[in-house]
């Protein structure tokens, strides 16, 4: 119909339909395209699968050159951080920065880079201070989802760029994630997908109980019959067997259903640093293999060194560690006695 009649059309991209097992490449009809809109409307881009991020040019708030240098530098530190966090879509610097001077409708953003979130922030220099104000906006509604600002002293210009995305990046992670897990609770059961079967799931274990983890179980096990590969399903299933094994009777089945999954885990999540510390807890307690866990929270710090569950699980290896070589080393007749440190784990 293009050309054929008065009307425009916007291209919306390939979406997923109900009752349709492929997608379908749809359009926007410009009923009128003389009326005024407040916002421009341009090319749209589809949502990826996962949940994607735009990192939009920090605003310098003087006039020193040395301070916009420096706010690119950063954005461009965040972007390089964000995406090392496997289940997040990060736009490339050359899309965001085409945003540079502007100040453009986030929702306008969302639309053209086809993203669910944007970071957008300011830098402003005051002496030897430097503040940093950032915030995340989920794109479609326009609602923040985060804000905050850091106050640092501008001594080492690089390490002052990486201490702010440290920081920025290990805040954005979880603040990302909530969202997302609202987001699945919205949607409508036949709709659910592998990933938002898999969200629904985590809160289930925050208590880190029994009778939470078998919920989530029920729930990861639909996730893993849609993609049996999902490395992130497998290593909170793996947790989910643990929890249940530590604190549910120690069933053999959970121990070797357990140790199965952290193993898929790692076989199908070498480059995701949250599966491989999850698989790393795992391993360390129902299979007692310190080498595989040492060589998985190694691998997840490189992949994210913002990653706080690589950091709390090799924290908690090493300390079973050091209570194996304390309990190894310790006398005989100590044992005997029964004056040892008793540590399940640790035995």
């Amino acid at each position: 119909m293009r050309d054929r009649v008065k009307e425009g059309f916007t291209d919306l991209g390939e979406k997923d339909l109900k009752n349709i097992t492929r997608p379908v490449r749809a359009c926007a009809v410009i009923l009128d395209r003389k009326s005024t809109h407040s916002e421009p409307i341009g090319p749209t881009l589809a949502l990826p699968d996962k949940p994607s991020i735009a990192v939009l040019p920090f605003q310098n708030m003087g006039s020193d050159p040395e301070q916009e240098y420096f706010a690119d530098g950063m954005v461009e530190e965040i972007i390089t951080g964000l995406s090392r966090i496997k289940w997040l879509f990060v736009i490339a610097r050359n899309s965001s920065f085409a945003y540079k001077g502007k100040s453009p409708d986030i929702r306008q953003v969302g639309r053209e880079l086809g993203v669910r979130y944007a970071l957008e922030g300011s830098v402003r220099k005051a002496g030897n201070r430097v503040r940093v104000k950032g915030q995340l906006i989920e794109a479609e509604s326009g609602a923040h989802v985060w804000a905050d600002k850091f106050d640092r002293t501008f001594e080492d210009v690089f390490d002052l760029q990486d201490k702010i995305t440290d920081a920025v990046v290990g805040i954005i992670e979880p603040s990302v994630q909530r969202a997302e897990i609202e987001r699945a609770r919205r949607k409508r059961p036949e709709s659910l997908g592998a990933y938002d079967l898999y969200l629904r799931a985590l809160p289930y274990f925050r208590s880190i109980m029994p009778a939470d983890a078998n919920i989530g179980v029920g729930l990861l096990e639909q996730a893993l019959k849609l993609d049996p590969s999902y490395a992130a399903a497998h290593a909170y299933m793996a947790w989910a067997m643990e929890i249940r094994f530590i604190r549910g009777g120690f069933n053999e089945a959970d121990k070797i259903g357990g140790e199965r999954h952290a193993r898929l885990a790692l076989a199908h999540g070498s480059d995701d640093a949250m599966a491989l510390s999850l698989a790393a807890l795992t391993i360390l307690h129902l299979g007692h293999d310190f080498d595989a866990a040492s060589a998985a929270i190694s691998r997840a710090l490189s992949l994210n060194p913002s990653c706080a569950a690589a950091f709390y699980w090799g924290a908690h290896y090493r300390s079973e560690k050091a209570v194996r070589l304390i309990v190894q080393l310790e006398p005989a007749h100590r044992r005997q006695a029964g004056r040892a440190t008793s540590w399940p784990l640790a035995e």
